[in-house]
């Protein structure tokens, strides 16, 4: 997500100056060769995130048996789908 918000404001000669700000979420990035790569860290991860961009328990429990659903493979790539866009998994 990125959000602009554009001021504006007067200074004493009445010249309109516009000032640009952005607020970008910084993605996080999980190393999947290291102890945050193991098969559970993601998954309490995925619960995490899913909480955080409001999923229901219903969605959420969803994607949790989806990527519980083969195998590691799998769950990256089930977890890649839903939180992609607010995390890196880096692979070696």
């Amino acid at each position: 997500m990125l959000y602009i918000c554009v001021l504006t404001l007067k200074n004493d000669k009445n010249m309109t100056i516009k000032k640009k700000t952005s607020n970008t979420i910084r993605r996080v990035e999980i190393d999947l060769t290291g102890p945050n790569g193991n098969a559970f860290y993601l998954l309490g991860s995925a619960r995490k995130y899913a909480k955080q961009l409001g999923k229901t328990e219903q969605e959420t429990q969803a994607i949790l048996d989806a990527m519980q659903s083969s195998d590691y493979d799998n769950l990256i790539e089930v977890f890649d789908q839903h939180f992609g866009d607010y995390v890196d998994l880096i692979r070696p």
